[in-house]
């Protein structure tokens, strides 16, 4: 789920190509470092989604604090468990989402956040604090966030007749919608559809979401993860379900394409900050916590990551054009009934993931 939208942010721009480049050029000249710095000195090593920092941060914080940085990346929440399970890393901080902070402390591969090393919190949005997925933050601190809404090409249709879950199943619809393929994402829609929780572990409720999945069969046009934003900036599909940062770029592309959260529904996500129960380098760790906590870097740091910023003191420092742009930074009426994902059972996730495959099939038959 979460995978979807960093591999979107991947493909976005020549500027992440670049961004990637510059972090493998800091990656080289690091391993060159020990042999002329020797072996003692201070090493922090970040596990995060590539392209998902800008680099001159890693370069600024280095000068400030003599930390060297060795940036390594992942691709999934599932692969970065993994090595973390498998033991034997030494990373010293990771980029968990929502679900995976409360998997990994589960399995008590995270360290307690001591709030007494940590500078800036009161710059954070109370509106991410405290969630349900790590309670007072123990664990973790918001890094980045968005939502998942709908993204819809304006000149075809008014947002009056997309602001609703409910009315992507109206007959005007045929043949114009995209469903991003995931079980979280779909089977959420599905139930939120229905007045229930994109969370609910019911399986009589998941089975209902997925037969009025099934019955959006007419208006599916496709249901696809990255070419999404590539159908809907083309005009070959003007509704689709996406995630804020993705339909910010679309709009960016074609400014007919707009967004909007459905008012029966819709999610908020957060990207976060956690440091692994066997960091060798906490104090380095909180140092960078803390660096990417000052307003000015976490406002750079948005401004080449284009997701939003959980740092309402950085928008100061952020152009008038990002912070008056809706669909990163909505008003907060419009996130009145947003959900923020939580963990599942591993039963639960595996009944989400086989009615929406059953939904899928359904569909590639006309809803039968």
């Amino acid at each position: 789920m979460y995978e979807l939208k960093k591999m979107l942010l991947l493909m976005s721009s020549v500027v992440v190509i670049v961004g990637g480049l510059a972090l493998l050029k800091q990656q080289l000249l690091l391993r060159e470092q020990p042999e002329k710095q020797g072996r003692h000195q201070k090493m922090l090593h970040i596990y995060n989604y590539g392209s998902y920092i800008d680099p001159d941060l890693l370069t600024q914080f280095t000068k400030q604090t003599g930390y060297q940085v060795s940036y390594e990346t992942y691709d999934s929440n599932e692969s970065m468990m993994v090595k973390l399970k498998q033991g034997g890393s030494n990373y010293d901080l990771v980029f968990p989402s929502e679900p995976f902070v409360t998997k990994l402390a589960q399995d008590q591969l995270l360290a307690s956040l001591d709030p007494q090393k940590i500078h800036g919190l009161e710059n954070l949005d109370p509106m991410l604090l405290n969630q349900s997925f790590d309670p007072n933050n123990h664990y973790s601190l918001p890094y980045f966030w968005g939502t998942t809404g709908i993204m819809y090409n304006a000149k075809v249709f008014s947002k009056d007749e997309v602001d609703t879950w409910a009315k992507l199943w109206a007959p005007k619809m045929k043949d114009q919608v995209m469903l991003i393929d995931a079980p979280r994402e779909s089977i959420g829609m599905g139930l939120q559809a229905l007045g229930y929780s994109e969370n609910d572990h019911d399986p009589a409720h998941i089975q209902a979401a997925r037969q009025k999945l099934a019955a959006l069969a007419p208006n599916v046009k496709a249901v696809l993860n990255d070419e999404i934003r590539a159908y809907v900036t083309s005009g070959e599909a003007n509704v689709a379900v996406a995630y804020s940062g993705v339909a910010d770029y679309a709009h960016a592309i074609n400014p007919d394409i707009d967004y909007v959260i459905p008012k029966d529904g819709g999610s908020v996500w957060t990207d976060n900050m956690s440091i692994p129960k066997n960091a060798q380098n906490k104090a380095g760790a909180y140092a960078f916590i803390n660096f990417l906590l000052n307003p000015k870097n976490a406002a750079q740091n948005a401004e080449y990551v284009a997701y939003s910023s959980p740092n309402l003191a950085a928008k100061k420092y952020l152009s008038k054009e990002i912070t008056s742009d809706k669909i990163l930074y909505p008003q907060r009426s419009k996130l009145a009934k947003v959900e923020h994902y939580q963990n599942l059972t591993d039963k639960t996730v595996q009944d989400y993931s086989n009615n929406w495959l059953e939904a899928k099939m359904a569909m590639a038959n006309g809803g039968k």
